[in-house]
């Protein structure tokens, strides 16, 4: 069982934008090379205005982003798959940030009273407002990094689960009592399994987590990509561009196309549909 629904992260302006500086050109370089306007590419990361079809696609050939990917983004109708085959239960807990939301996820044992936590959402009063009921204690927390909107929970959840461990990336910011926990490292908590992949690049320090349930092996496994990979777009590569988009491909190149994708902001997805559609996919 999947509880479910969020808009989008990022619309077209914000996937320019984001292409843009991940190569570290200007906006009137990209426009120039594909031969649209410098004023209404500004005006589309504005959110102002839109591209035909043709110009998407030669904007798409500049910033070597996937162009079908892109109109889908254009479109304001990106696709999104049906999300299911999850042996387990996954809440997520959504916040209002910005325009937007920020997520945190449960997974559980759909008939168990506990669960395991992947990210501290913004606040902890928020994030009891979208707390499942029937959740009365979490065996650990993990965190995928350590800006505030996904860890500003974090001191609530230790008051309401005394002796709760917390483990997360190295980095020089870090809450006090995280265990750093290294690549590949895996951690079991109860009947789940969860590997650490460190993706660094949107922050210095950041981990995906991919979960798989023990008794069901052939179970479709669920990835929580924090602010690394979203539905239709990725992170803003604030550490380092070159670092983002090989931690992309660590994540996506071999990985199973009905694994669930559980970002830190917008809907659920899966590998297969962001392979087909995201713009940053080529």
């Amino acid at each position: 069982m999947v509880i479910e629904r969020a808009p989008l992260e990022d619309e077209l302006g914000d996937v320019l934008d984001k292409a843009i500086t991940c190569l570290g050109l200007t906006c009137n370089e990209v426009a120039a090379r594909a031969q649209v306007s410098a004023e209404n590419l500004q005006n589309v990361i504005d959110y102002c205005a839109t591209f035909t079809a043709p110009e998407l696609d030669r904007l798409a050939a500049v910033l070597s982003l996937n162009p079908r990917g892109l109109r889908a983004v254009a479109s304001e109708c990106y696709p999104l798959p049906e999300i299911s085959g999850l042996p387990f239960c996954l809440y997520p807990l959504r916040m209002r940030h910005g325009i937007g939301v920020a997520n945190a996820y449960l997974v559980a044992n759909c008939s168990a009273d506990w669960g395991v936590l992947f990210d501290a959402g913004t606040a902890g009063d928020k994030l009891w407002r979208s707390w499942p009921s029937k959740i009365n204690r979490v065996a650990a927390i993990f965190l995928t990094h350590y800006e505030t909107e996904h860890s500003g929970g974090l001191e609530a959840l230790r008051k309401k689960f005394p002796g709760v461990a917390v483990f997360g990336p190295a980095s020089t910011i870090r809450p006090t009592g995280t265990i750093v926990l290294e690549d590949q490292a895996k951690v079991t908590e109860g009947e789940f399994s969860i590997q650490v992949i460190s993706t660094p690049g949107h922050t210095e320090g950041h981990h995906c987590y991919k979960v798989s349930a023990k008794h069901a092996p052939d179970g479709s496994s669920l990835l929580i990509s924090g602010d690394l990979l979203f539905a239709g777009s990725i992170g803003g590569a604030y550490y380092c561009s070159d670092r983002l988009n090989r931690s992309l491909h660590t994540i996506t190149d071999d990985a199973s196309k009905s694994m669930v994708i559980a970002p830190g902001h917008g809907p659920l997805t899966t590998i297969e549909n962001e392979r087909t559609y995201n713009p940053f996919l080529v």
